[in-house]
């Protein structure tokens, strides 16, 4: 075993990736989730593998260019958009994103953004303490070009200020803190917050 196999981010990565494809955030070979090592070097999860059937083997070596620093081994097609998170915030410590149902329904009929207001789960973001407030999460439209998504989403926070997440439309949601442990608390909020939007919408007001 390497020792990025046996560090603690792999670790979480890998017990968050059987935790969230047993919800159903992360059906198929859907959903990456990453960790930061140090400054210039994050894990993040091997391209198209099962996030239910993970192991640390599955966890790979990218520098913030999303460079493979694992010989044999390519990330997520996806790593822009983490790595443009990480070059951003040198706080951010876990970068999350999740595939659910209710991410995706939204992400495809909620217009531009999405906005969570008056829910008591808004408190797990930090510098929020009241329900009374709200959140605006933009929706990004899908493409498969990671370097003019990531700059887009780079260009969207330098003009509209900070936010807590973003979807991308048909795809899903992606969330990020400090730790991975938060992130994961933030993923699991929010996968709640949005079935609430879901079933509101079903339901009328």
């Amino acid at each position: 075993m390497t020792a990025l196999e046996d560090s603690p981010q792999a670790q979480a990565l890998v017990e968050l990736g059987r935790e969230f494809h047993a919800r159903g955030w992360v059906p198929a070979t859907s959903g990456n989730f990453s960790a930061r090592i140090d400054a210039g070097r994050i894990a993040i999860t091997v391209s198209g593998r099962h996030k239910g059937k993970l192991t640390t083997a599955d966890i790979m070596l990218a520098d913030l260019d999303g460079n493979s620093l694992s010989p044999g081994k390519q990330p997520s097609a996806e790593t822009l958009l983490h790595t443009q998170l990480y070059r951003r915030y040198p706080a951010v410590g876990g970068v999350l994103h999740t595939h659910s149902r209710a991410a995706t329904v939204l992400s495809l009929s909620a217009g531009g953004w999405l906005i969570l207001q008056g829910y008591e789960l808004l408190k797990i973001f930090e510098g929020i303490d009241t329900h009374e407030t709200h959140i605006r999460i933009p929706i990004f439209a899908n493409d498969q070009d990671m370097v003019r998504l990531s700059a887009k989403v780079d260009a969207w926070i330098t003009e509209h200020g900070a936010i807590h997440a973003y979807l991308i439309a048909g795809h899903g949601l992606y969330t990020w803190a400090g730790d991975v442990r938060r992130a994961g608390l933030q993923v699991e909020a929010l996968e709640f917050m949005l079935e609430c939007e879901l079933l509101r919408r079903r339901t009328g007001p």
